[in-house]
C-alpha cells in the first residue's frame, strides 16, 4: 500500500503544528516545531502570511491526512462514507478515521506513533476478538477486544511504547488493561474526545465545491 516516506518534520513545520509522527521525539527539545516554527525550505519564512479561502480550507485537510497518515484517494473515500453516513459530515469523517486500528493502538499507548502502530499491525502482532488482523485501516466497533499476539507480548518495540507514554492517559473512549496487555473499545468516539485541534467544516467546504 502507498505510503508517505520522506522526511516527517518538515510536514509538522508546514502544517505549523505538532503531527506527532516520530513519536517520543515530539515531546522533547528536539522536536522541529520547538526548534523551527515555520514552515520548511529557503522561503519558509515569506510562506507566513495569512492565508484565506482555498489555503485555509486545503491546510485543515493536509493536518488531518498526515495526522492519520492517510493518501488523497483513501482520504477522499472516507469523506465520501462519512457524506453518506447521517449525522455531521466532519465530525463522522474524525470518527471514522479514529476507528482505525493503527490509530487505536496508538491511542491505548502500545506505540509510540500512528507510523510505528501501522508498521506493527502489519506484521501481525495484534488481535481483535481473538483474530489476527494485520490491516492498519481495519475498522473497530464497540465491544471489541484488541490484545497482543501471544509471542508479541514481550516484543521490545511495545514494551518500550508502554513504559514511554504512561501517564499520558488514553482517550474515554478506550479502556485498557495494564495485566492482560488488552484494550476494549467502550463506545464510538464522540467530537469532544477527539483531542485534534482542526476544524473539519472547512474540509467539508472544500470537498463540497
Amino acid at each position: 500500500m502507498a505510503r508517505y516516506t520522506g522526511p516527517v518534520c518538515r510536514l509538522c513545520r508546514r502544517e505549523g503544528m505538532k503531527l506527532f509522527l516520530k513519536g517520543e521525539r515530539c515531546y522533547t527539545e528536539k522536536c522541529a516545531i520547538e526548534k523551527r516554527n515555520m514552515p520548511p525550505g529557503q522561503h519558509g519564512r515569506r510562506r507566513a502570511s495569512k492565508m484565506q479561502g482555498y489555503g485555509v480550507q486545503l491546510r485543515e485537510k493536509q493536518k488531518v491526512k498526515r495526522t492519520y497518515g492517510v493518501l488523497e484517494d483513501q482520504f477522499r473515500r472516507y469523506f465520501e462514507m462519512a457524506d453518506r453516513t447521517r449525522g455531521i459530515t466532519g465530525e463522522t469523517l474524525l470518527q471514522l478515521l479514529e476507528r482505525r486500528l493503527d490509530n487505536v493502538i496508538y491511542r491505548l499507548g502500545l506505540s509510540t506513533s500512528r507510523p510505528q502502530a501501522r508498521q506493527l499491525v502489519r506484521h501481525g502482532h495484534f488481535l481483535v476478538n481473538g483474530k489476527k488482523v494485520d490491516i492498519p485501516s481495519y475498522s473497530v466497533k464497540a465491544g471489541d477486544v484488541i490484545t497482543i499476539l501471544g509471542r508479541t507480548q514481550k516484543n521490545v518495540t511495545i514494551e518500550h511504547a508502554i513504559e514511554e507514554v504512561k501517564g499520558r492517559g488514553i482517550p474515554e473512549w478506550l479502556s485498557f488493561d495494564a495485566t492482560s496487555l488488552s484494550g476494549r473499545i467502550v463506545s464510538m468516539p464522540t467530537r469532544e474526545q477527539i483531542n485534534l485541534p482542526v476544524q473539519e467544516q472547512l474540509i467539508v467546504e472544500l470537498y463540497s465545491k
